[in-house]
């Protein structure tokens, strides 16, 4: 117990320095550009307080239950030598935890609005649904082949970028921002445990080439997937019906991002909220292993330990963002969008993409699997570091761009031609981490913020469409976290060879 105690303790002192990026931005910001203390002060530090107690009991819980059962049932699956029960839990995982993810839901039902119904916010979420799916079974079968994971990624960009040229424009900053939301917090560490849970059980696999790089999947098909539901949907609809509300439009991201009033009933329902998103995960589980593995689950009162932990530091983290960093972060944002200093903009888009990555779950909970299978080769802070630079010049460019008024394809295709390109210089360890962390930078924290932004951004600049120009921020911060990711892997060789060169020069 008194083991147990201190663990949780250091944890919570990690999880108030990951925060301390994100309130060094906000006091700055606060203190030197919009010059006034925010009224309820008082609100956002117990906020922030509940939100690094929320992420402490995340982050154990996922060590005691996601990881373990993640790994177990890969392990399972491979001895029990059926491909089509794995791949056919690799598909339900992906489809079942994407229906229900809260940020797809939202970026469909505002699409919705905004296209005035031509895109259905239902069939929207089951392509995204279905494309996850197909995703997560298409990275399960290419870890069982042994298959090199650039072939796939880099036909999956080329694919990207020609349906691009044919997919109507109001679609294409949706399309490239599913790909950024359909990646949650409890079902990146799932897949990853899975992923590296095969590889570390088939023969001849190596958990860090072949285990990483479902998540880059799950992010890469829904672009693919959307854009053809975009060319059918708008070459059968009516066109004329696509109308720019911009009140709808502030309407809609008001209600999904405005703080919710506080009382006992919300905090309950927000409880029911969280348990309502791990329903699906859960039940997957508990039903491949029970009825298809047919094996009990090992040290079972350890694993429901964690998965409550991990229930109740969500339910924290979420309630803590809400009373501390969501109406300060969209405060700043509506203010700075009603000054005529684009720089500002910019640079707040930067700092906010940089400290909000940093506290990123799903980002710790990878960073930590890279570490812990990489024997401490790849460090976690630094890993985190390398793919928060990669968000913040995501996010500014993004921003740089809604400002400009630029199409948003030229700079994503721009930005795949460099990912493919560093894909052949970069070490061969680092590529399926490069690609993941495209998927995990834009969860819980970060997604909110961004939209707000973009929206913000749209709405207040003249001559911007918000169907057409307020989406696409997310894109941005998917995207470059690889291009980071991979510089620092060729650099880290480069450094490691001249070092042993040195060495070997001395010793003559």
């Amino acid at each position: 117990m008194k083991e147990s105690i201190k663990i949780f303790f250091q944890d919570l002192k990690n999880s108030f320095k990951d925060l301390l990026p994100i309130i060094i931005v906000v006091a700055f910001f606060q203190t030197f550009i919009i010059q006034s203390m925010p009224e309820n002060l008082t609100s956002i530090v117990i906020g922030l307080t509940i939100v690094a107690v929320g992420l402490a009991l995340f982050i154990r819980g996922l060590e005691l239950g996601i990881f373990p059962i993640g790994e177990n049932l890969a392990i399972d699956f491979a001895k029990k030598g059926s491909t089509f029960w794995l791949l056919l839990f690799a598909f339900t995982i992906g489809f079942a935890t994407t229906v229900a993810e809260p940020a797809l839901i939202a970026i469909a039902d505002k699409a919705s609005v905004i296209s005035g119904g031509l895109v259905d916010a239902f069939w929207l979420r089951m392509t995204v649904a279905f494309s996850v799916g197909f995703a997560i079974t298409l990275g399960t079968f290419r870890i069982l082949l042994g298959h090199p994971i650039q072939y796939y990624i880099i036909t999956g960009y080329i694919l990207v970028v020609l349906v691009t040229f044919f997919a109507p424009k109001e679609i294409i900053g949706l399309a490239y921002d599913s790909g950024g939301v359909t990646t949650s917090t409890v079902t990146v560490p799932l897949v990853a445990a899975l992923g590296i849970g095969l590889a570390s059980s088939i023969k001849g696999r190596n958990p860090v080439i072949d285990g990483f790089g479902l998540i880059a999947f799950a992010s890469l098909t829904p672009m693919i997937f959307v854009q053809v539901y975009g060319i059918i949907v708008y070459s059968l609809g009516d066109a004329s019906t696509v109308v720019s509300v911009v009140s709808e439009v502030a309407t809609v991201s008001k209600d999904v991002l405005e703080p919710k009033a506080f009382s006992i009933l919300n905090m309950f329902l927000e409880l029911l909220g969280v348990i309502k998103d791990i329903a699906p995960i859960l039940i997957v589980i508990f039903f491949f292993q029970y009825l298809i593995i047919k094996k009990s689950v090992p040290h079972l009162p350890k694993i429901i330990t964690g998965i409550v932990m991990v229930i109740l530091g969500l339910y924290a983290f979420i309630i803590g963002l809400e009373m501390g960093l969501f109406p300060i972060g969209e405060s700043i944002a509506n203010d700075l969008t009603s000054q005529d200093n684009n720089l500002l903009i910019y640079l707040f888009g930067f700092m906010i993409g940089f400290s909000t990555t940093m506290a990123e779950p799903a980002l710790l909970a990878i960073a930590i699997k890279v570490q812990d299978i990489s024997e401490g080769v790849i460090k976690q802070n630094v890993l985190r570091t390398v793919v928060a630079l990669g968000v913040a010049i995501g996010i500014a460019l993004g921003a740089y761009r809604l400002v400009q008024g630029d199409p948003i394809h030229y700079y994503i295709i721009v930005g795949y031609s460099f990912v493919i390109i560093l894909t052949y210089f970069a070490p061969k360890h680092i590529i399926p981490i490069a690609y993941d962390t495209g998927g995990v930078t834009t969860s819980t924290v970060t997604v909110p913020l961004v939209a707000a932004l973009g929206i913000g951004l749209a709405t207040n600049i003249e001559g911007r469409n918000p169907l057409i120009d307020g989406f696409g921020l997310i894109a941005f911060a998917s995207l470059f976290p690889m291009l980071t990711v991979m510089g620092y892997g060729i650099y880290a060789e480069y450094a490691n060879k001249k070092l042993e060169k040195e060495k070997l020069e001395g010793a003559k």
